[in-house]
């Protein structure tokens, strides 16, 4: 059945940017900011987190529903919701106003969190590798937070911390601290859920094609052979990863883009020292020898990793964001080994099995570097599940990392046989 009348798309003055369905073919017409929508009026009347409505001049983005048994409009005139869509129909010559009600959808982490046991950790030492299904962890304190705040995550080997969207499976990460929903890739959703195997990456790549040079430990780098840090890891060129991500995401998941967030930001941590114990910011350039701030929290002195990234510069945020260091096409990346860390695992040399829901008994890819002795290297997850580090040359898998807007809307239990849900966006 064709749609009559007027729709409303994003987020829009009354008078602003309006769409007319054209009756005979539904080609959507753009009327010129210009232009007002003879004798219609609209309110958008919005609802806060207190449930307490209150006048909007813009309609609501996304985390907001029609409110059809408050909302009022003249002369029997329908108002429908979809997709962010605002559809008006049987508009009237002599005029039509409306008075507009939009719920605000619960956020996505309250549907996470209900019916978790919360915990919180504060030694690292050990490992976590027990089923911990109808468990979340949640910061012990401020130093656990991340850049925008609290954070919740999942450790050891969970078994509801699924989600089905874009036609892919995912394993939940972490809330982050803004409630955004951090995501790991885990294979297409039309093969189903898989734990294991090369089908829980998007395919194998090296991560830079040198490792002669400081420079090469970043997910984005500047010049080789500096002798001065910021030209070294300036934000100029794209790494072979960062390309295989973007790429992949223009075209998977671009038609998405409305359901993922774009204010969280990947940290690619490129603190550096000269020593192996403590930070002293020397070092990162050229082929000076430089231990990165992951090598001293998890290798070295084994204390609990971070959700924090210190140095904006390796904060790596969209272009459009407000934060960070602005350098992204895309809002996707990679996992740090920090998250690694926190899921339960740990670095390791030895053959030791860390079975948390991190472990795919495939290498794959973190964004953490590591270290530069006689060549650069960085932080992988190994076969076993542990923190290992390697040449960025090595061929390792590639598990996309995204974040779910913190108002999306899940279903489900957060099972393999009933993932969450994003209503929408399956």
């Amino acid at each position: 059945m064709k749609r009559m009348g007027i729709v409303i798309v994003g987020v829009v003055l009354v008078v602003g940017c309006i769409f007319l369905l054209n009756q005979k073919d539904t080609k959507e017409i753009l009327i010129t900011e210009e232009q007002e929508l003879d004798n219609t009026s609209l309110v958008f009347m919005l609802q806060d987190e207190e449930g307490n409505y209150n006048k909007s001049d813009t309609l609501p983005s996304i985390g907001y529903t029609l409110n059809a048994s408050k909302s009022v409009c003249s002369d029997n005139t329908t108002p429908t919701w979809e997709d962010n869509k605002l559809y008006i129909n049987n508009l009237t010559k002599k005029g039509t106003s409306c008075y507009l009600y939009f719920d605000k959808k619960p956020m996505a982490m309250n549907t996470i969190l209900a019916n978790k046991e919360i915990r919180t950790r504060s030694d690292f030492s050990t490992t976590i590798t027990e089923t911990t299904t109808g468990v979340i962890y949640a910061s012990l304190d401020e130093t656990q937070y991340d850049n925008d705040g609290k954070v919740y995550y999942f450790a050891g080997n969970p078994t509801d911390n699924w989600v089905r969207f874009g036609g892919f499976y995912w394993r939940i990460i972490r809330v982050n601290g803004d409630g955004s929903i951090r995501l790991i890739y885990s294979g297409d959703s039309s093969s189903g859920p898989v734990t294991t195997g090369k089908e829980t990456q998007i395919g194998t790549s090296a991560f830079n094609e040198q490792y002669n040079d400081n420079a090469y430990v970043g997910y984005m780098y500047g010049s080789t052979g500096q002798s001065s840090y910021a030209p070294t890891h300036a934000n100029n060129n794209s790494s072979t990863i960062k390309i295989i991500l973007d790429n992949w995401y223009q075209n998977n998941l671009l038609s998405y883009s409305t359901y993922i967030s774009v204010k969280t930001e990947f940290c690619g941590d490129r603190q550096p020292s000269t020593s192996s114990s403590t930070s002293n910011g020397s070092g990162g350039t050229g082929t000076t020898e430089t231990y990165y701030g992951a090598y001293i929290r998890l290798q070295t002195n084994r204390i609990p990793p971070t959700f924090k990234c210190n140095n904006l510069n390796d904060l790596y945020t969209i272009n459009s964001s407000t934060k960070g260091n602005k350098v992204l096409d895309y809002p996707i990346g990679l996992i740090t080994a920090d998250e690694v860390a926190y899921a339960g695992s740990r670095m390791s040399t030895t053959e030791n099995i860390y079975n948390t829901f991190l472990n795919t008994e495939q290498t794959y890819w973190t964004i953490t570097p590591h270290r530069f002795m006689t060549a650069a290297e960085l932080l992988y997850v190994s076969l076993y599940g542990s923190l290992v580090w390697t040449l960025p040359t090595f061929s390792a898998g590639v598990r996309p990392v995204i974040n779910l807007d913190a108002n999306v809307t899940l279903s489900g239990s957060g099972t393999s046989t009933d993932p969450y849900v994003v209503e929408g966006a399956m």
